[in-house]
């Protein structure tokens, strides 16, 4: 079939298999170009086939030669109807994963649920015998509970007052004033239900307690901060609750591992382009102009550079992890870097539709986006005749 992008919103309903082969492979050049990383051979990655989780696994294989096993809930393809975009991302790791040799196995289901847990369980205990990596990226908006049986929905709001600020329509440029009601209690409940730790702290115990981390085992989530011109509706709203309930678990982690020698991390990382933040009030402007200014500066990175600086300069130096004043591993560092903020802040105060397009870097959000979903990439032929139905190698 002729794949072309279809959207919905802030949605992208198509993807393109030979284009998500193309941000693979290129990702997997990124990480070899980079040298060798002294890290873990044996990793677990929950929420492997897009954006910080799939970068995570590239870094773990073709940085450190590791085994590794994905986990996802992916939608494959069917006659006449494109797979979901983490589908051929995670088929194309798989098929350049074994074409280097290098064991690739992965599990498409809920991962949030028992049943999920423990065929992981299962797969590490006759393939690998121990993971000692488990990184932990997960990106929901909804998690049945698995002992209540609930299904709880998260909300993107800020708490207490209502916030007003500008946003922008990236498919159109248009800059337009946008309101969010507050959240209410039960909104920040759900929010933190979803995407706080708890569900991080489940896996680690069920991991330890079937005797799959090996001593030494570490495991990492991923978090962000961002500046004051959004924390109201991000760090402040409902998202950084549950931001601050995942750092926290990280702590309890530890605690829990102790007797393993393991380490629980958070990573905070850099703002970028994903689907969940495309759908955030305020955040593609902040994004756009932040491109804008990184880029100028040459400090710019998207997920791959991003984990590959992870992985090679926090996690395995050899030496100490470097942490702030609240036990995080910072690599938002050059985006929150204090030059990098005055000039985003002073670009914000006068962006509006006329000028975006040539203060921000709405162009290069744009590409983002497309390449999420396998588009915009120059070296695929579009036009192409292009078989949807792919397979991810180890799912049968």
């Amino acid at each position: 079939m002729i794949i072309e992008p279809r959207m919905r919103g802030f949605i992208c309903l198509t993807a393109h298999p030979e284009g998500a082969a193309q941000n693979v492979k290129q990702q997997i050049a990124y990480v070899k170009s980079k040298g060798e990383i002294n890290g873990a051979k044996k990793v677990l990655v929950i929420g492997a086939s897009t954006g910080f989780g799939l970068s995570s696994r590239i870094t773990s294989a073709f940085g450190s030669n590791a085994a590794t096993i994905g986990v996802f809930f992916e939608k494959p393809a069917s006659e006449g109807k494109t797979a979901s975009p983490g589908w051929y991302n995670s088929a194309a790791f798989e098929k350049e994963a074994h074409a280097a040799g290098l064991y690739a196995k992965s599990i498409n289901g809920d991962a949030f649920s028992k049943e999920v847990k423990q065929e992981v369980i299962d797969l590490i205990k006759a393939d690998l015998g121990q993971v000692d990596l488990v990184v932990y990226s997960l990106a929901s908006p909804v998690r049945m509970h698995p002992e209540t049986g609930v299904l709880h929905r998260s909300a993107l709001k800020p708490i207490g007052q209502t916030f007003s600020n500008k946003t922008v329509d990236f498919h159109t440029g248009k800059v337009s004033e946008v309101s969010i009601a507050p959240a209410v209690e039960e909104d920040i409940e759900n929010t933190v239900t979803v995407m706080g730790g708890e569900d991080w702290a489940m896996w680690i115990d069920a991991l330890k307690g079937a005797g799959v981390l090996a001593d030494g085992a570490l495991t990492v989530a991923y978090s962000y901060i961002g500046p004051s011109l959004t924390e109201a509706v991000y760090r402040k709203g409902t998202i950084g609750r549950a931001k601050d309930h995942l750092e926290a678990t990280a702590f309890e982690i530890t605690d829990k591992l102790k007797d393993i020698h393991g380490k629980a991390y958070v990573s905070v990382n850099k703002a970028l382009v994903t689907q969940a933040s495309s759908a955030i009030p305020v955040i593609p402007l902040y994004i756009s102009l932040l491109y804008k200014t990184m880029k100028e500066m040459g400090l710019h990175e998207g997920t791959i550079e991003q984990i590959q600086r992870l992985y090679a300069e926090r996690l395995y130096t050899g030496g100490d992890v470097p942490l702030d004043d609240k036990g995080r591993i910072r690599i938002d560092d050059w985006e929150m870097r204090d030059d990098v903020q005055a000039k985003v802040a002073e670009l914000w105060k006068e962006a509006d539709t006329d000028n975006l397009a040539q203060i921000g870097d709405l162009e290069g959000y744009r590409k983002d986006f497309y390449n999420l979903f396998g588009f915009d990439y120059s070296n695929v032929d579009y036009k192409a005749d292009t078989n949807e139905m792919v397979n991810v190698e180890s799912i049968k």
